[in-house]
C-alpha cells in the first residue's frame, strides 16, 4: 500500500479563491474590505517569512492590510499599547501577533489583551472555550484546516480512534475538541505518555504535532490509516522534514500530508477565513 497525498497546496487554494469571491461580494454591496494588522516583533528570520507569506495572502484576497513591524526592543508597554489601539480601530478585523516574540516579552499577556472578536488566530481563552462549549466561532487556525483537509478528502470521523500525538494550546488540546465535535474518539498524547507506539498503532487517524523530527516512525502507524503531520523540522542540511518518518509511513497508511505542503497552506486560510467571518458577523 502506498498512501494517497492529501495535497494543501491545492485544497488551501479553493478555499482561498471562496474567500477572495466573499472580500469581493463585501465590495461590490458597498461594504469595506476586511482588515487585518500583523504584528512582527524583532528579527526572526522564521517568523519573517512566515509573516510575509501571511500578508502576501491578504494582499491577494482583496483585504485591507496593516503591517507593525517592531524593533525586538520593543517594550511590555509600547506592545500592549498597539494592541488597544488596533482593538480600537474600526478598519481591523483581526490582529496577529507573530510568535514567538523576544524573550522579555510576555507573550500570554500580549493574546489575552487581543478583544476576542478580533482575535483571528483563535488563540483567546474566550475562543477556545467556545470550541470547548460545542459553540465555535474563531477557530484556532491549524486545527480547523486540518479539519478542512481531512472534510475534503472525506475522512470518516464517527467511531474512528483518532489520536494526537502534542498537546500545545496552539494544535493538540484545540485538535482533540475539533475532533470531539465530529464524533471521533480522541486520545491525546504527550511527553509523559508512555508506549508512544502502542497509542500510534491503535491511531484510525493520527495528528502528529509534537513538534520534533521524526518523532513518530513509519512502522508504527496503522496499515490504511489517515496521518496528518504538523511538524515543520528544518535539517541540518536545510531540508523541511514532520514529525512523521515519512518515507516509511507512507507505505503503510491511507492518506498522508506531506512537509512542506499539507497543513501549513491552511493555517494561512484558515486565518484569512476567521478574517472574513469576524468581518462579516462580528463586526457589521
Amino acid at each position: 500500500m502506498t498512501a494517497q497525498l492529501i495535497d494543501g497546496k491545492t485544497i488551501a487554494l479553493d478555499i482561498r479563491k471562496a474567500i477572495t469571491a466573499g472580500v469581493q461580494k463585501r465590495v461590490e454591496q458597498g461594504l469595506r474590505p476586511p482588515g487585518l494588522a500583523v504584528v512582527l516583533v524583532g528579527n526572526d528570520t522564521a517568523s519573517g517569512i512566515y509573516v510575509q507569506k501571511k500578508r502576501e495572502a491578504c494582499e491577494q484576497a482583496g483585504f485591507y492590510a496593516e503591517d507593525h513591524d517592531l524593533s525586538a526592543d520593543t517594550t511590555q508597554e509600547e506592545l500592549n499599547a498597539l494592541v488597544d489601539r488596533l482593538n480600537d480601530d474600526e478598519r481591523i478585523d483581526g490582529i496577529l501577533v507573530q510568535l514567538p516574540l523576544p524573550e522579555h516579552l510576555n507573550a500570554d499577556e500580549v493574546l489575552l489583551r487581543i478583544r476576542p472578536d478580533k482575535d483571528v488566530d483563535g488563540f483567546h481563552p474566550y475562543n477556545v472555550g467556545r470550541l470547548a462549549q460545542r459553540l465555535p466561532e474563531l477557530r484556532p487556525c491549524t486545527p480547523a484546516g486540518i479539519i478542512a483537509l481531512l472534510d475534503a478528502v472525506g475522512t470518516p470521523y464517527k467511531g474512528q480512534h483518532a489520536v494526537i500525538v502534542g498537546a500545545s494550546n496552539i494544535v493538540g488540546r484545540p485538535m482533540a475538541m475539533e475532533l470531539l465535535l465530529k464524533g471521533a474518539t480522541v486520545t491525546v498524547t504527550h511527553r509523559f505518555t508512555g508506549d508512544l507506539p502502542r497509542f500510534v498503532a491503535d491511531a484510525d487517524l493520527l495528528i502528529a504535532a509534537a513538534g520534533k523530527p521524526g518523532l513518530v516512525k513509519g512502522e508504527w502507524v496503522k496499515p490504511g490509516s489517515t496521518v496528518i503531520d504538523v511538524g515543520i523540522n528544518r535539517t541540518a542540511e536545510g531540508k523541511l522534514i514532520g514529525d512523521v518518518e515519512f518515507d516509511v509511513a507512507r507505505e503503510r497508511a491511507g492518506w498522508i500530508t506531506p512537509v512542506p505542503g499539507g497543513v501549513g497552506p491552511m493555517t494561512i486560510a484558515m486565518l484569512l477565513q476567521n478574517t472574513l467571518y469576524a468581518a462579516n458577523k462580528l463586526h457589521e
